[in-house]
């Protein structure tokens, strides 16, 4: 008998889907508020903190766009 439907093959693509999802609009809202962060701490001549955020905004920022390669990577390879 054909099988239409692999579920457990079907369940792993929804799990990954759902956690790169989810886990790339966190990473990049890290990013965003880190940005905001800096912003408001170099008002308040706060040169360290301010610093410390725009680190934290640039890792998020490489992070997402490492996670967006490494998805095109493992979709062109399939």
């Amino acid at each position: 008998m054909a099988v239409v439907v692999e579920t457990k093959q079907l369940l792993e693509t929804v799990v990954a889907s759902l956690v790169a999802g989810v886990g790339v609009t966190v990473v990049f809202s890290v990013a965003i508020w880190g940005v905001g962060r800096f912003a408001d701490l170099s008002r308040d001549e706060r040169p360290l903190a301010a610093g410390a955020a725009a680190a934290l905004a640039g890792l998020a920022v490489l992070a997402t766009l490492a996670a967006v390669v490494f998805g095109i990577v493992i979709m062109s390879s399939k």
